[in-house]
């Protein structure tokens, strides 16, 4: 098989091309590096199986000419992060609306099947103890830019199950939740990266909020294997599949866990939202994935603890510091 992975040299992307062309699979990357690192698919540089393509999403001709040298599409190129979203709004509307729009329109012309990317933020503020795929979404007001995220990957959900529902195209949507693990950096607002890398310098623990809002982590190498599993799987045409760890910890919790785990002498910071990010910033009190529907089609289940997590984006952090 020879797949396109848009947005493939970003930190889940890149993981899954590695192991992508580990099962002996063709891969043609389009990334244009906005949030995406050239480092992280720089093994790969020589690999008579496997294309970079510096573009955009946004680029009609180029996506026209990949999705039409490939057999499938994995499509993961977004504008990420809770910064990146307030910082630069009406970007990262384009990338996640039209970008999208762009990539589903050529993969129908071709006819190639497509994975879409998708998040948990799509259920906003829902807290039940364990968010299922048909859940209700429960946001803020549309003039609070928290929100814009969740909105556009809600249209780029409905324009992937239209065109399977009308046009007959078979598409995948996957829901990831807070996924985590070496790569990952925390310059848009990655949590854990953030944390290990303060605690690894000695530096500062900045929790944003009071720290009692809480999130479930799942290792990268746990959600690549269930985004292969599902991409592999006829009877997932058509559905959307949460992926994600149910280990829920709070975010003081992780901060502490964190400066236990690595023996860092950092302190503990509180800084309310409407500094860290705007005035009238909302964000998640819970978030815990129900991932029953991924056992069902595809007997995925996480396998990583949180602890697995830390060591990993340590090791990896340690590694760059140096």
């Amino acid at each position: 098989m020879r797949y396109l992975i848009t947005g493939g040299a970003g930190f889940i992307g890149s993981h899954l091309a590695d192991a992508l062309l580990a099962r002996g699979d063709e891969v043609i990357v389009l990334d244009d590096l906005s949030t995406g690192r050239h480092d992280n698919i720089l093994t790969h540089s020589g690999n008579p199986k496997f294309e970079f393509v510096l573009g955009s999403i946004l680029n009609a001709d180029l996506v026209d000419d990949v999705v039409g040298r490939v057999d499938e599409v994995f499509h993961l190129a977004a504008a990420v992060g809770v910064n990146l979203i307030v910082e630069r709004p009406l970007e990262s509307l384009a990338t996640n609306i039209r970008g999208s729009e762009v990539v589903l329109e050529k993969a129908h012309k071709h006819g190639r099947p497509i994975l879409v990317t998708s998040t948990s933020e799509i259920y906003g503020k829902n807290t039940s103890d364990s968010l299922g795929e048909e859940d209700d979404r429960i946001l803020g007001s549309p003039l609070k830019t928290r929100w814009s995220y969740s909105e556009a990957k809600a249209i780029e959900e409905v324009l992937a199950y239209t065109y399977w529902k009308n046009k007959g195209l078979p598409t995948r949507i996957v829901r990831l939740f807070n996924t985590v693990g070496p790569r990952q950096v925390g310059h848009y607002g990655m949590v854990v990266p953030r944390f290990i890398d303060s605690a690894l310098k000695g530096q500062p623990i900045t929790v944003y909020g009071d720290g009692t809002q809480t999130r479930c982590f799942g290792h990268i190498s746990d959600i690549v294997a269930g985004l292969i599993a599902i991409a592999d799987s006829p009877k997932t045409i058509g559905q959307a599949i949460n992926l994600g760890n149910t280990f829920e910890i709070s975010i003081l919790d992780l901060a502490k866990l964190i400066i236990k785990e690595l023996e860092s002498k950092s302190e503990i910071v509180f800084v309310p939202y409407d500094q860290a990010y705007e005035a009238g910033f909302e964000d998640m009190e819970r978030r815990v994935p129900n991932v029953d529907k991924a056992k069902k089609f595809v007997q995925w289940e996480p396998t990583k603890t949180l602890k697995n997590i830390i060591d990993d984006v340590s090791a990896d952090l340690r590694s760059r510091i140096k």
